[in-house]
């Protein structure tokens, strides 16, 4: 039960968190915040992602191009494989089964989840990626038919933006005379398609590491017979999950604290549930 508890608590706790991190109202002649006042913020930390702005840094940069970023797979990946695993072994403890059975189901759990999340995420990606090519083939064929049906997207896409008279003449003129350029800029504006896409099998991998890194965890208490192994399992559990939303917290506005409070919450709110239908199952059956 004491799970239970801590779940609500922190769930109160992240409640009047949210409430002092709204900002008060101020009034509206209020200068705004410095540039100093801004990087020395709480709340900034977007230091790792500076960058140079000298003409030769931007060059650089922009030849190098974006790249695909798989922290959403890894933390997808990491969660899940913490939460399955420790509401296994949440539900083994709360139905009194030894030991063994709690390696045994954990560690089933941990590959046989893992490669399925894994096939999953790659199915899914590869299905982004197949529709990326169809909406291209379909613009390469719109250009090719019908150019300046075409064109006349391109010039409706850039009033919107506010160009008007020879700049917007201009602008379209320019997108328009590079073939690749043209298409890039239809798929980006009409379709919302990023400009790069991920890999499937990166992706995958991703996926599968984080899920049987952190899912590991849970169950390495059993795997080295301790005897206060479901204790241990909860404290790495509780860790795994904290550290997880901390992380993650880098690259979004919400403090690491708070952050990492929200995921460590998802994580015993689930083993809570499952330590709840172990005893009820030992119980009725």
């Amino acid at each position: 039960m004491w799970i239970a508890q801590f779940s609500l608590r922190m769930l109160r706790l992240l409640d009047d968190g949210e409430r002092r991190d709204r900002p008060a109202a101020q009034p509206e002649d209020r200068d705004p915040p410095s540039d100093r006042e801004e990087r020395d913020g709480p709340r900034h930390r977007d230091r790792a992602m500076e960058h140079g702005h000298s003409p030769e840094a931007i060059r650089t940069r922009l030849i190098q191009g974006p790249k695909a970023n798989y922290l959403r797979d890894c933390i997808y990946g990491g969660i899940d494989g913490i939460v399955t695993t420790f509401a296994i072994v949440a539900g083994a403890i709360g139905a009194s089964l030894s030991d063994r059975v709690v390696i045994i189901l954990g560690l089933a759990n941990l590959v046989a989840d893992g490669f399925s999340m894994a096939a999953a995420n790659y199915s899914g990606t590869k299905a982004e990626r197949d529709n990326y090519k169809r909406l291209r083939r379909i613009e390469e064929r719109h250009i090719s038919s019908n150019p300046q049906g075409e064109k006349e997207e391109v010039r409706q896409i850039f009033r919107l933006k506010g160009f008007a008279g020879a700049d917007l003449d201009r602008v379209v003129a320019v997108i328009t005379n590079k073939r690749e350029q043209w298409i890039d800029t239809m798929l980006a504006e009409e379709y919302g398609q990023p400009s790069i896409m991920r890999s499937p099998t990166l992706a995958a991998i991703s996926t599968f590491v984080a899920f049987i890194v952190c899912g590991s965890l849970p169950i390495a208490p059993f795997l080295g017979g301790l005897e206060e192994a479901w204790s241990v399992s909860a404290v790495l559990a509780a860790l795994v999950f904290f550290a997880i939303g901390s992380i993650k917290s880098i690259w979004s506005p919400q403090s690491f604290w708070r952050s990492g409070l929200e995921t460590l919450t998802i994580g015993a709110m689930s083993a809570t549930v499952a330590f709840g239908i172990g005893m009820a199952a030992d119980r009725i059956i």
